[in-house]
């Protein structure tokens, strides 16, 4: 029987990959065994969150500004909209003993700004020292997936924001650095999401179910 605690799943990987389809899932399962989650994102989650948002995905980049941020200051929105996030609603929650389902998360951070924008990462672990206090995902699912799924995929989004915009190449990257993560810990799943099917879906519930003595 399932015993309340608090809970941290966090969903990574690539655009296309179907991270955000899939934790919608999971969301929706444990709803149908009368298990209260909560479903958020990153960047994003709360409104404050939402507002940065829009920001450096959308609204700054969609006014053909010729200028745009310094590589540095778009990382620190990203950091603003966490602290925002785990502040306002991952903490709260957690403090609940409710479940956490989460698309992106730090991961996401060393995969795109470290690795692909070559940020320093003491400059970001010394931030999220103040910001995660102490929180870590208890499992994260890192979803694999081949470039070719990955592009089809983005091409049937009707509405996109300029990370589904990038070459082929700067995927590739993030792709490897995700899976390296993964590797190194015991609490990652690494699946594959090429295919389009309910075995994915099955699987994740599978392992969530484990975790949690459902």
């Amino acid at each position: 029987m399932y015993k309340k605690k608090p809970f941290f799943i966090v969903f990574e990987g690539v655009e296309g990959c179907g991270k955000s389809f899939q934790s919608k899932k999971l969301h929706s399962n444990l709803k149908k065994k009368k298990i209260t989650s909560i479903l958020t994102r990153e960047p994003g989650g709360t409104k404050s969150a939402e507002l940065i948002r829009n920001l450096i995905l959308k609204d700054y980049f969609n006014n053909n500004n010729k200028e745009k941020f310094d590589k540095y200051t778009d990382t620190l929105l990203y950091l603003a909209a966490r602290n925002e996030h785990v502040k306002n609603k991952i903490l709260p929650a957690l403090k609940k003993k409710t479940i956490v389902i989460c698309d992106r998360f730090t991961d996401s951070t060393l995969a795109y700004q470290v690795y692909g924008k070559k940020i320093n990462i003491n400059f970001i672990n010394n931030i999220h020292k103040y910001i995660l206090k102490g929180i870590k995902p208890d499992i994260t699912f890192v979803l694999k997936v081949s470039s070719t799924a990955s592009r089809k995929r983005l091409k049937k989004r009707k509405t996109k924001n300029r990370y589904d915009n990038f070459a082929k190449s700067f995927y590739d990257k993030a792709q490897r650095t995700f899976l390296k993560i993964a590797k190194r810990k015991n609490n990652y799943f690494i699946l594959d999401s090429s295919l389009n099917d309910d075995s994915l879906e099955k699987n994740i519930f599978k392992i969530v179910c484990k975790y949690l003595k459902i």
